[in-house]
């Protein structure tokens, strides 16, 4: 059963197309795929999931790890080609580029997602919020 919910999501993934974009400045993106999938996303969970290279993380342990980002914002996203956008972020963090199919990754994923990334936190003694701001 769990192997026929793999190959479904996994197909989901592969023909769902966005057929709408809409920033929602500083806060938030929503997304919505021809499978009528509709996903908000946090500037927090994108700004962590960011798929630059980059993106400020500490490399504790193997484990790459970016921390203090509970009150990152999102200033503007730049169109790439007809695949994606860039997101700029206030915290200065412009280099991901976030393609449609991996907006629908994070979207399908979100709790997972980030029920790993505060455990990752926890483990490591660090906090979503930024220094000085418990």
């Amino acid at each position: 059963m769990l192997a026929a919910i793999r190959r479904f999501n996994t197909v989901a993934e592969q023909t769902a197309r966005l057929t709408r974009f809409s920033l929602h400045p500083p806060k938030y993106v929503e997304v919505e795929f021809t499978n009528c999938s509709v996903f908000k996303l946090s500037a927090e969970f994108l700004r962590i999931n960011s798929p630059a290279v980059d993106g400020k993380i500490r490399s504790i342990g193997g484990e790459k790890v970016i921390s203090g980002r509970r009150h990152v914002g999102i200033m503007s996203a730049e169109p790439v080609g007809n695949y994606g956008v860039r997101l700029n972020f206030d915290d200065l963090h412009k280099t991901g580029i976030y393609s449609w199919d991996y907006f629908y990754h994070l979207g399908s994923n979100k709790f997972t997602l980030m029920r790993n990334y505060i455990k990752t936190l926890k483990k490591h003694g660090l906090s979503r919020d930024p220094r000085g701001r418990k």
